[in-house]
């Protein structure tokens, strides 16, 4: 691996090494007059339609942002580069498989999905059986 991270897809999954993180997280439309604060914001996508933020639950029902989604926030530990072909389809068809819905967001060091709540520890153990899979 280099320091841009792992690009064997193999190696990805045997390494993968999901981690379950504390809390809820929503997916909320941003208006122009909406006030939050930064340090509130996993991470925000601006779009064409308006700027979508992840932040935790309780911060959104705060500042009475609407969400239709609830979910938890599962980190692969490995580091992946940006440039690895395959592993977002090898994990995104595992879950899918399992009926689980998944969205995905690739970072420089990791890639993180965010699961129906409901369904996170089934995510887990479908993510860690995609890693045991690959030995």
């Amino acid at each position: 691996m280099d320091a841009n991270g792992e690009k064997n897809l193999t190696i990805l999954l045997q390494q993968l090494e999901p981690e379950l993180n504390d809390g809820e997280y929503v997916f909320c439309t941003l208006q122009e007059n909406s006030t939050i604060y930064l340090t509130q914001v996993l991470f925000s996508f601006k779009e064409k339609e308006g700027l979508t933020v992840v932040l935790p639950r309780e911060a959104a029902d705060k500042a009475a942002l609407p969400y239709s989604f609830v979910s938890s926030w599962i980190t692969l530990k490995v580091h992946s580069s940006l440039e690895a072909v395959g592993l977002t389809a090898a994990f995104s068809t595992a879950l899918a498989k399992a009926g689980i819905s998944c969205n995905v967001v690739a970072a420089f060091y990791h890639d993180h999905i965010f699961v129906p709540a409901k369904d996170a520890k089934k995510a887990m153990q479908v993510l860690k059986s995609c890693a045991s899979q690959a030995v």
